[in-house]
C-alpha cells in the first residue's frame, strides 16, 4: 500500500510538493448516480422542471465544480485544466426500489505535474447536487450515490481503471 503523501515529517497536513514531477498529460474520469422517482425523470426529459433545462445547468455546474476544486478541497493544487466533459446516461426503467437514475460521467484533462482525479469527482458531485437542487421541489427523496473514480491516466503512477 502506498504511503500517505499529505503529511509532513511531523505528521501535520501539507500540500504535496510536485515541483520535481514531470509534466505529462493527465486524464481523470469519475461518475455519480442520481436516483429519483420515475415522474421526476420524465419531467426532466420533457423539459417540465420550473427552474429550466436540468441537464444543461448540471453540465455547466460540473464544469465550474472542476475548476473550483482547489477552493473546496484544501490540499488540491490549482491546475490549468485543459478540458472538462460532462455527460449523462438516463435510466428510465425503475430499479427494484422503484427509482430511475441519471448517471453522470465527468472527464477532466490537463497537462501538468499532478492528476485531475479530484477535479473529476468534484465535477460529478456538483452536477449531481445541481440536479437535486433543480428538482427538489417535486422530489425531496432524490439521492446520489456511486461517486467514484472510474479511471485515470498519466503521471508516475500510470493508468488506473476501476474494476467492474
Amino acid at each position: 500500500m502506498a504511503e500517505f503523501t499529505h503529511f509532513n515529517e511531523s505528521g501535520r497536513a501539507r500540500m504535496v510538493d510536485v515541483s520535481a514531477k514531470d509534466s505529462t498529460e493527465r486524464v481523470g474520469t469519475a461518475q455519480a448516480t442520481v436516483l429519483m422517482l420515475p415522474a421526476t425523470l420524465e419531467k426532466i426529459q420533457r423539459g417540465k422542471i420550473a427552474k429550466g433545462d436540468v441537464l444543461a445547468v448540471a453540465q455547466v455546474a460540473g464544469v465550474m465544480g472542476a475548476k473550483k476544486t482547489p477552493d473546496l478541497i484544501p490540499m488540491c493544487h490549482p491546475l490549468l485544466i485543459t478540458s472538462v466533459d460532462i455527460s449523462f446516461k438516463e435510466e428510465s426503467q425503475p430499479n427494484q426500489a422503484g427509482l430511475c437514475a441519471i448517471h453522470i460521467y465527468a472527464t477532466v484533462k490537463t497537462t501538468g505535474q499532478t492528476g485531475v482525479e479530484m477535479e473529476a469527482m468534484t465535477a460529478a458531485s456538483v452536477a449531481a447536487l445541481t440536479i437535486y437542487d433543480m428538482c427538489k421541489a417535486i422530489d425531496r427523496g432524490m439521492s446520489f450515490t456511486n461517486v467514484c473514480l472510474l479511471s485515470k491516466s498519466g503521471g508516475k503512477s500510470g493508468t488506473y481503471t476501476r474494476p467492474d
